[in-house]
C-alpha cells in the first residue's frame, strides 16, 4: 500500500524547481488508493501575479489523444466500429497517394501511430467541418514509411481521421461527442475540447522560456489550431485529468460509479502494443492512446502533451494503484518532470523513473552506415561524421529561430549507447538530453531516424541534383509568404529548399530548391504560390551562386 503524500514538503520542492526553471506555475494531482490529492504552485498569469489554484484550467496538448482514444473505444465497445476494419468502411471517400494504404489502413494503425501517412493536410480552417476537410485534403499525401512498418508519431492527422469516423458513426461533431460521451458521464465541469469554451477567469496563460535570465515571455500562440482538436486541444485541470486516469485503474469505471467502457476495452487499450524504435525517451511500446513505459520492471502507462506554451504529463501505475498528473503554463522540460515526479513517487514508496542510458565508449561503429539526410514534411536532420564522431545537424526556420532566440543551424554530437541508439546532449541549459534511434539497415545504410517519437525516413538525393532558382514578382505579399510556409512543409521527397530571400520593398522574391528538374519545381511552386505571384524558373549555377554551398 502506498504511503501518505507529504504535500507541504512536495509543494516547497516544486516551488524551488519552478524558480530554477523559470516556469510560472504547475498544478499537480496524485491519485492513490482511490483518492485524489491536488495542489497548485506559482502564478497562472505573470503580469497580474494571480496565483494558480487546483481549479486553474490548462491546455493538455497531446494528452488529448488519450481522451479521444477512450471515447473512440466506446464505439468499439458498442460494436459500432471495429479496430481492424479499413477506415474506408466508415469513410468511403478516404484515400491517400498509396492505393494499398487507402484500402488497408485501420483505426488501430491510427491509434498506435503506425499508419505512416505524412501530415500534409493543408489549412482545413476553423469550421465545424475541419476534420472532413483534413480527410479530403490528404488525397495526395505520401507515405513517410510503409503501412505498419514502424512507429511514427502523428501530431494531428491520425486522430483527426479517428474524429472523422466518430462524427460519421455518432452523427455529431467531435466536440459534442467528447462532451456527451466522456466529459459529462465522468462528472467533469472544467474539461472542454475548445479553447473558447474555457472560463477565462480560470484559464492559465501560456509562456515561452527562451533564457533563464530573461524568464517567461508571453507566447504569441495562444492555442493550437482546431485541426489539432482530437490530438491536442483538450483543456482540463489536474484533478479532472486524474478522473480519466481512474477509469484505466478501475477496469473502465468512473469515480462516480458510471461505466465508461468495459474491462475488456481497457485491456485492449493497454495490451495492444507496437514497439517504439527509441525506447528510452518515453517508453519501449505504444498502446492504443497510451505510451507503455518500463520503470525498473514495472509497467507504467503514460502520455505527454505540449500546446507550445503549456504542457502536461500523465503517468498511470496499475501495479501500485497510483496515477500522477501535472499541468504547467510553459513548454515541456523533461528534467523538470523527472525531478517533480520522482519526489512524489519516492514519497509514496513507489518505483521511480529510470535515467536515460549512458554512452558506451567501448562501441566501435561504422559511422558511414548512419550518415545521410532524414526528413519528413517540414523537418530535416542531417547525420554527418566529423573527426570520428557522429553529429546531428538540424535547421530551424528563421521565424522559429527568432522566436526561440536560437541559431538557425543546430549541431548536436550523438553519443552511442548501442548500435542503434544514441544520446544527444546540448550545451543549451534550456535543452534536456534526448535519445535518438537510427535503425532499419538496408544495403549498409540506416533507413530511419526516430526522435521525440517522430520518424524521419532516409532521403535518397541521388536524383535531386539540379538547383532551380524561382524568381517571383509578388502581387499579394501576405498570401505569397503564407503559401511559402505551407509549401515548406510539403517539399517533394528528396528535394531541399536552400534559400529564400525577398527584396526590401516586398515585390520580389528568390527561392532556390534542389530537385530533379525545373518542371518538378515549377509544378510544385505554382500549386502553392501561383495565385500570389508570377514566377520565372532557371537552373542555377550552384557552385557560384551566393548563399549556396559548393558541390
Amino acid at each position: 500500500m502506498a504511503r501518505a503524500l507529504d504535500v507541504t514538503r512536495i509543494r516547497a520542492r516544486v516551488a524551488e524547481l519552478l524558480a530554477e526553471y523559470r516556469i510560472p506555475s504547475a498544478t499537480i494531482g496524485v491519485l492513490s488508493g482511490g483518492e485524489i490529492t491536488d495542489f497548485a504552485v506559482g502564478v497562472k498569469n505573470v503580469s497580474t501575479r494571480e496565483p494558480a489554484t487546483p481549479g486553474t484550467v490548462y491546455q493538455c496538448g497531446s494528452v488529448s489523444k488519450t481522451w479521444t482514444a477512450l471515447a473512440f473505444m466506446q464505439l468499439v465497445d458498442e460494436g459500432k466500429v471495429a479496430l481492424d476494419e479499413p477506415v474506408r468502411t466508415y469513410l468511403p471517400e478516404f484515400r491517400v497517394a498509396d492505393p494499398e494504404v487507402s484500402a488497408q489502413v485501420t483505426p488501430r494503425h491510427l491509434l498506435n501511430h503506425t499508419n505512416g501517412i505524412e501530415e500534409s493536410y493543408g489549412d482545413p480552417g476553423e469550421g465545424d467541418d475541419v476534420y472532413e476537410r483534413m480527410v479530403a485534403n490528404i488525397a495526395d499525401a505520401r507515405q513517410v514509411h510503409p503501412l505498419g512498418h514502424t512507429h511514427g508519431y502523428s501530431a494531428a492527422l491520425g486522430y483527426a481521421i479517428l474524429a472523422g469516423i466518430m462524427e460519421v458513426i455518432d452523427g455529431r461533431r467531435w466536440d459534442d461527442i467528447m462532451r456527451d460521451r466522456l466529459f459529462g458521464p465522468l462528472g467533469l465541469t472544467s474539461t472542454t475540447s475548445r479553447r473558447e469554451h474555457v472560463d477565462e477567469d480560470r484559464a492559465a496563460t501560456g509562456y515561452l522560456i527562451r533564457s533563464l535570465e530573461e524568464g517567461p515571455i508571453l507566447s504569441p500562440l495562444d492555442h493550437l489550431p482546431r485541426s489539432f482538436g482530437p490530438g491536442g486541444n483538450v483543456n482540463t485541470t489536474a484533478r479532472e485529468l486524474l478522473t480519466m486516469a481512474y477509469v484505466f485503474l478501475n477496469e473502465g469505471m468512473a469515480p462516480n460509479g458510471t461505466r465508461i467502457v468495459s474491462p475488456g476495452i481497457i485491456r485492449e487499450m493497454m495490451e495492444s502494443r507496437v514497439p517504439v524504435p527509441d525506447p528510452y525517451m518515453f517508453g519501449p511500446e505504444w498502446a492504443l492512446g497510451l505510451i507503455v513505459c518500463d520503470w525498473h520492471g514495472e509497467t507504467v502507462y503514460a502520455h505527454d502533451g505540449s500546446a507550445v506554451s503549456q504542457s502536461a504529463r500523465l503517468r498511470i501505475l496499475p501495479e501500485s494503484n497510483i496515477a500522477i498528473s501535472m499541468l504547467v503554463n510553459a513548454g515541456p522540460r523533461d528534467s523538470f518532470y523527472r525531478k517533480v515526479f520522482n519526489e512524489i513517487l519516492a514519497d509514496l514508496g513507489a518505483v521511480t523513473i529510470p535515467d536515460l542510458p549512458e554512452p558506451d565508449p567501448s562501441l566501435v561503429l561504422d559511422l558511414s552506415r548512419y550518415e545521410g539526410s532524414y526528413e519528413r514534411p517540414g523537418t530535416r536532420f542531417d547525420v554527418v561524421a566529423e573527426r570520428g564522431k557522429l553529429h546531428l545537424k538540424f535547421a530551424l526556420n528563421r521565424m522559429e529561430a527568432q522566436l526561440l532566440n536560437k541559431p538557425e543551424q543546430l549541431d548536436y554530437e550523438l553519443l552511442p549507447t548501442s548500435e542503434t541508439h544514441f544520446l544527444m546532449l546540448s550545451d543549451d541549459p534550456l535543452e534536456d538530453p534526448q535519445t535518438v534511434a537510427i535503425y532499419d539497415f538496408k544495403n549498409g545504410s540506416a533507413q530511419y531516424l526516430h526522435t521525440n517519437c517522430r520518424v524521419n525516413p532516409r532521403v535518397d538525393e541521388e536524383e535531386a541534383t539540379m538547383h532551380v532558382m524561382a524568381v517571383s514578382t509578388i502581387s499579394d505579399n501576405d498570401g505569397y509568404w503564407d503559401s511559402m510556409k505551407q509549401a515548406y512543409g510539403r517539399l517533394p521527397s528528396g528535394a531541399k529548399w536552400t534559400m529564400a530571400v525577398a527584396s526590401t520593398d516586398g515585390t520580389k522574391a528568390v527561392n532556390v530548391i534542389v530537385h530533379d528538374s525545373i518542371d518538378g519545381v515549377r509544378s510544385f511552386f505554382e500549386d502553392h504560390a501561383g495565385a500570389f505571384a508570377t514566377t520565372e524558373y532557371f537552373e542555377a549555377d550552384a557552385a557560384n551562386a551566393v548563399g549556396l554551398p559548393t558541390t
